[in-house]
This record gives structure tokens, C-alpha cells and sequence, in this order.
């Protein structure tokens, strides 16, 4: 009796499906290609949405997701007035297992010229769908975000006020900053949509003392006045921008038009002081053929494109602000021929155009998972000025500046630049990561 029970009585038996391996080409050729794929028929401005494959969603945590959507590398950043430096980031980009739709990364580094800095960002996309057949579709457009660092810099550059400042003029201050900054970003009327608005919240912390350049005489000596205006100076910023945006790309444009608008008002600072920045930025980016590579085909999801990019911006200001917070040309992103800050006053413009062929259009694997997607060049050439007031602007004397640097691309979101650029100064190198416009 006993034995006929246990014979009939269920068996459950206690087995679990094996959890299937990651395929880090799942959607995704072994040369890099990526297949484009159909998108709902419901999906509002279905070109403005980027296609991440399931091969660049690895499940796990952090560490299993090493190498793949985490990282822990060192990097390379350099800029003239700075000097050459290296660090740590942390970053995840698929930060808390959102299948990418959050990102957050920390950096720290420290420079030939003694600069530390150090900074956290976290950012999350508000519209992202899941497909049936794998990977997800994000629209890049909106987006909340936060941030928040700080820097200490020994070697900040000021040569006064004007378009005919000298380079022999150079005086030097040390600039210890803390900021955060939180910001929305929102297309309308729907996800995709041309008109984007963007707002946010940014607070500056600065504390100004003696500079360290060898052989230059100190901001504070030079210049007095400004310096005791800006040597202990908080500020908080309303940032305010509309922008009417035809690209098919935030990160990397190959063609369409955007032209923007945006107020950075300081609306408290020290003293009681009220100041704020105006700046209009166009941009108009065009496909050309391409020079090293055939350009792909229709049916891939981000095909090589050569590009050349036209820009303007213009900058003006109203009441008071610090004189580092004036309008500036110089650096790695404006008139990248100059050294940071070469040229400021209350008024700037800068006109540029740069040519922006592929190269290497199906990139180097470096791991399994991790590959270089592709690798080009940047030619570019600038023009621009500074003065007291806008309407100067037209008789201002003009600075020009031109070069070539390399592009980096691990995926369409993702680009390293290192320009080389030349002026009447000499040569300015900088390396940052995303495009200068």
C-alpha cells in the first residue's frame, strides 16, 4: 500500500531552464554592420529614433556587464591652457539595468599643469521602447539629466578685455570651482518633433587666489578691479534655450538644420548682482559622398557618412557678471586655434566649417564585445572676434584658426575627438569627447 502511494503520488522535480548565453552580435553583423530594423507604425518621426541591438544589452550587474554596457578605463584629456593629463572613469551605460535608458559615470583626473577636477553625471531618456524581435528604440532628444563637480585649476588664462589683446598679455589666476546643474530637455509637441526645449538649473561656486604660469604676472596684479569683482563669486543660473532642430542626429549630424536660442541668466550672485549671457547658434550639416568608403546601404541602421558642417554662433551680454563668465573664444570647442579664454569680452561670433570623412568606416574590434565602430578625421576652419558690444562686432578685428584632428566612434552616441589647431599663436591641441558643434 505504502509503495503504491509513493508510486502514485506526482514527482516534481526541481529544474530550472538554463539561462541563455549573451551574444554580443545579436543584431549586429561580425564586421560591426548594423541592420536596420522596422519600427511601429504608431512611432511618431520614426528617423529621429536611434536603434540600440540586443548584442549591446547584456543582462547582469555591474561587473557582469563589465566590458560591454560598464567600464573602468583611463583617459587622455589635453588642452593648451591646462596642459596634458590623464584619469579614471567609471561610467555605466546601462546604469541600474534600464536597457539603456540611463546612463551615469564618474571621471576623475589630474593634469601636467597641476589641474584636479573630478565630476559625476546621470542622465535618462524619456522616450524608449522595447521591440518584439530585441534591442530597444530611444529617442535622444529629451532627456532629464544631472550633474555635478569640482576643479581646481592653477593655470587659468586671462589676457583683458577686447579683439586686440596680445598674447604677451597673458596673466594668470587659479580658479577653484564646485558646480551642479540639473537639466530637462523636451521635444514638442511629440517624441522626435523639430521644436526642442530645454531647461535647467546650473550653480557655480568659484574662489579665485594667486595663478601658477611660470614667467606671467598675476590676474590680481594686472588687473585689480575685475579680479576683486570675481575673486569670491557665486552664481546661480536659469538656463532657458528653444531650439528648431531638423538633424538626424544629436551626437553625430549627417545632415539637417538647427538654430537655437538660449539665456544663461544669472539671477543670483554675490552682491545682489543680476547678469545674463544671450547666445544664437545655427548649424547646417550636409551628406557628401564619401571619400574612403562607399557609404553603406539602406538598409543599415548607422551607415558610414562623410559630412561637411556649417556653424555660427554669436554671443552678447546684459548687466553683471564675473569677468570668466563673459563670452570667450579659444580652446577645444571654439576657435580651437587659440588656447582657452584667448579672447573675451561682453560680445563674441565664431563662423565655422568642417569637413568630417570617415576614414576606417567599419572601425577595429578590441574585444569580443567592445570594437572601435569607426575612425576619421576633422578638417576645419574658424573665424570670429570679440567686442564691448554687439553692434562693434562688425568693425571688430577678425582672428582666424584652422586644423585637422581625429574621431573616434564606438557607436553613434558615442565620439572622441582630438584636434590639432593652428593660429597666429601657434599650435593648440585639445581632446574631449563629442563634437565641437
Amino acid at each position: 500500500m505504502l509503495a503504491t502511494a509513493a508510486e502514485d503520488a506526482p514527482v516534481q522535480l526541481a529544474l530550472t531552464e538554463p539561462e541563455e548565453e549573451f551574444d554580443p552580435f545579436e543584431g549586429i553583423d561580425p564586421d560591426g554592420r548594423i541592420p536596420t530594423v522596422e519600427r511601429p507604425p504608431e512611432l511618431p518621426n520614426p528617423g529621429r529614433w536611434r536603434y540600440i541591438p540586443e548584442g549591446r544589452i547584456k543582462p547582469g550587474n555591474v561587473l557582469q556587464r563589465f566590458l560591454v554596457s560598464s567600464f573602468i578605463a583611463p583617459f587622455v584629456t589635453s588642452d593648451s591652457d591646462v596642459g596634458t593629463g590623464g584619469g579614471l572613469a567609471l561610467t555605466d551605460i546601462d546604469f541600474r539595468r534600464q536597457r539603456r535608458r540611463e546612463f551615469a559615470g564618474a571621471f576623475v583626473s589630474y593634469t601636467s599643469k597641476g589641474q584636479r577636477s573630478g565630476s559625476f553625471l546621470w542622465r535618462r531618456w524619456l522616450h524608449h521602447i522595447d521591440l518584439p524581435t530585441g534591442g530597444v528604440l530611444q529617442e535622444e532628444r529629451s532627456f532629464v539629466g544631472f550633474g555635478a563637480g569640482y576643479r581646481r585649476s592653477l593655470t587659468r588664462r586671462f589676457f583683458g578685455l577686447g579683439d586686440d589683446t596680445e598674447e604677451s598679455d597673458e596673466t594668470s589666476y587659479t580658479d577653484e570651482v564646485f558646480d551642479a546643474e540639473i537639466e530637462l530637455n523636451r521635444s514638442l509637441p511629440k517624441a522626435g518633433s523639430d521644436w526642442v526645449l530645454r531647461v535647467g538649473l546650473r550653480g557655480e561656486f568659484h574662489e579665485l587666489s594667486d595663478g601658477r604660469v611660470s614667467g606671467r604676472p598675476d590676474t590680481e596684479d594686472v588687473f585689480p578691479e575685475l579680479f576683486a569683482d570675481a575673486e569670491d563669486h557665486n552664481l546661480g543660473y536659469l538656463n532657458v534655450g528653444l531650439r528648431w532642430d531638423t538633424r538626424d542626429s544629436q551626437r553625430q549630424p549627417y545632415t539637417g538644420f538647427v538654430l537655437e536660442g538660449f539665456v544663461d541668466a544669472a539671477l543670483v550672485q554675490r552682491g545682489g548682482d543680476v547678469g545674463a549671457r544671450y547666445t544664437l547658434e545655427a548649424s547646417k550639416v550636409f551628406r557628401v559622398p564619401g571619400l574612403f568608403h562607399s557609404g553603406g546601404d539602406p538598409d543599415e541602421e548607422h551607415p558610414p557618412t562623410d559630412s561637411l558642417a556649417f556653424g555660427l554662433l554669436t554671443q552678447t551680454t546684459s548687466g553683471d557678471l564675473p569677468f570668466f563668465a563673459l563670452p570667450t573664444l579659444g580652446g577645444s570647442v571654439r576657435h580651437r586655434g587659440f588656447i582657452e579664454g584667448r579672447f573675451r569680452d561682453r560680445s563674441a561670433w565664431l563662423g565655422v566649417v568642417e569637413y568630417r570623412p570617415w576614414v576606417i568606416a567599419r572601425g577595429i574590434p578590441i574585444t569580443r564585445t567592445i570594437r572601435i565602430e569607426r575612425i576619421g578625421v576633422g578638417l576645419f576652419y574658424e573665424l570670429g572676434s570679440v567686442a564691448d558690444d554687439w553692434p562693434d562686432l562688425f568693425e571688430a578685428k577678425l582672428h582666424q584658426s584652422y586644423g585637422a584632428g581625429l574621431r573616434f566612434s564606438l557607436e553613434r552616441s558615442a565620439i572622441f575627438r582630438v584636434d590639432l589647431g593652428f593660429s597666429e599663436d601657434g599650435l593648440n591641441v585639445g581632446a574631449r569627447f563629442g563634437l565641437s558643434f
